[in-house]
């Protein structure tokens, strides 16, 4: 039986300003979408980051 393996999904900044992390994500264990307080180097303060599709 083939195991699923992670997806790599991209946390974009709501703060627009283009910056983003990478990160994985185990879509049988986390099946909404992510949402994360970290620290934005452009805004300079921590702001909300929320998944995004990686083009």
């Amino acid at each position: 039986m083939a195991k699923s393996k992670p997806l790599i999904i991209k946390l974009a900044s709501t703060a627009d300003t283009g910056f983003f992390y990478v990160t994985k994500k185990n879509p049988k264990k986390t099946t909404e979408k992510l949402e994360f307080r970290k620290y934005d180097p452009i805004a300079r303060k921590h702001v909300t980051f929320k998944e995004a599709k990686i083009k």
